[in-house]
């Protein structure tokens, strides 16, 4: 009789499992007083890096629209 041993992380997506284990690893890494801010950081990060995209975003659609970027002369 042979075990079948299913994957841990299955492709397409992350389910309960391993989100829980990615928690007890991070709070093992981390401790649980840190984490929050923790997030809190990764939150701030996310939303400067959306800022820089969109400003990237609209200086290309600009110059494809033939207008000048701001900051040029």
């Amino acid at each position: 009789m042979v075990a079948e041993i299913t994957p841990l992380f299955i492709p397409g997506g992350m389910g309960p499992p391993e989100l829980a284990i990615i928690l007890i690893i991070a709070i093992l890494l981390f401790g649980a007083n840190k984490i929050p801010k923790l997030a809190r950081s990764t939150g701030e990060a996310m939303g400067e890096f959306q800022k820089g995209r969109e400003k990237v975003e609209s200086e290309l659609e600009e110059m494809r629209e033939g207008g000048t970027v701001e900051g040029e002369t």
